[in-house]
């Protein structure tokens, strides 16, 4: 196989290319990444694979794009590249649309051009819970057939983006899957989100900001959980375990207060509850997130296998002795 993974150098992309660097039909490894503030070559340290090349652009240029994929004869595209911050997309939602929609435009453009010629290739979109919008406390977990219902503008740019993938799927033919999961936690996470910023927040003494009164649900799973489920569902593509155009979710059982998660971080780094500080809500703040994976159990056999105590205390304990890094990632802002 000849993978092109957008994003590589984000959180999840840079777990996902160890990942299937450990798969051995993989013969090249190709990594398309901006370098944007939430994307570091730090998190690729220490690769070093005869197979793996990177290339430094944009999935928005055509020509880039195209070269990366006919170049290199691609036969596999796992599209993570994205304008992913919540906060970000309410300030300003248009580098959102941009990356967002109109980079996975390009990208299946580029899928579609090899299909057009007669090359067979396959395209695994990685979406989010968020397209599906907020849960009641009392209703059952997200599924494959919950409809889309996006409340934020960066949940509204994804929901597009996998729109268009499933038009590409059902007006041209191209071969995709499209993957969605819950809130992911582990090592190389940018420090504006929730659990290395309280970590960082609550080492140096500093406030500890809670929207609103902290009770939002997510549903959080490690993010190499998570890659673990994308190259399932990568091969589940290929051998038609899972019907083209579908979708597969990934989730943990493992439904968590934002106030919980602090007061986890405060006990675990020694610091003081006294510095949490509820504040103002987020505007359309969703309540709640929880994914059901029956069908990614069924389908490719997959589960989740990181527990969370385990899993967050390494979290945890990564941020507290990289300090260093934390602080790089919010310099290359």
């Amino acid at each position: 196989m000849r993978i092109l993974v957008t994003g590589g150098c984000g959180f999840i992309g840079s777990h996902l290319i160890r990942e299937l660097l450990a798969v051995k039909q993989v013969e090249l490894l190709v990594n398309l990444d901006a370098l944007t503030y939430s994307g570091n070559l730090a998190n690729l340290a220490g690769v070093d694979d005869n197979r793996y090349i990177f290339i430094h652009g944009s999935i928005n240029d055509e020509e880039v794009v195209g070269k990366a994929i006919e170049g290199n004869r691609i036969d596999c595209i796992v599209h993570l590249a994205a304008e992913s911050h919540v906060d970000r997309s309410i300030d300003s939602v248009s580098e959102f649309v941009k990356t967002n929609v109109d980079g996975t435009r390009v990208l299946l453009e580029g899928a579609k051009k090899v299909a057009d010629t007669g090359g067979e290739i396959f395209f695994v979109h990685v979406s989010t819970d968020e397209v599906y919008g907020s849960l009641g406390f009392d209703e059952p977990p997200f599924t494959e057939e919950t409809p889309l219902k996006p409340r934020n503008p960066y949940a509204a740019t994804k929901a597009a983006s996998d729109m268009l993938v499933q038009s590409f799927v059902n007006t041209h033919g191209i071969k995709a899957i499209i993957t969605r999961c819950s809130n992911n936690y582990g090592p190389n996470q940018h420090p504006e989100k929730l659990i290395p910023l309280m970590v960082n927040n609550a080492i140096e003494g500093k406030i500890l900001p809670l929207y609103g009164d902290g009770k939002q649900i997510r549903d959080w799973i490690h993010v190499i959980d998570h890659c673990r489920g994308i190259v399932k569902s990568m091969f589940g593509l290929i051998d038609e375990k899972i019907e083209s155009g579908g979708v597969i979710n990934f989730g943990a059982n493992n439904e968590i207060t934002n106030l919980e998660i602090v007061r986890m971080i405060v006990a675990s780094t020694g610091g003081s509850e006294d510095l949490i500080e509820f504040v103002t809500d987020r505007p359309g703040h969703d309540r709640r997130y929880a994914m059901g994976y029956d069908k990614a159990l069924e389908k490719l056999g997959w589960f989740p296998e990181i527990e969370w105590e385990r899993g967050i205390k390494q979290t945890i304990d990564w941020y507290s002795t990289n300090r260093e890094w934390c602080e790089n990632m919010l310099n290359n802002e």
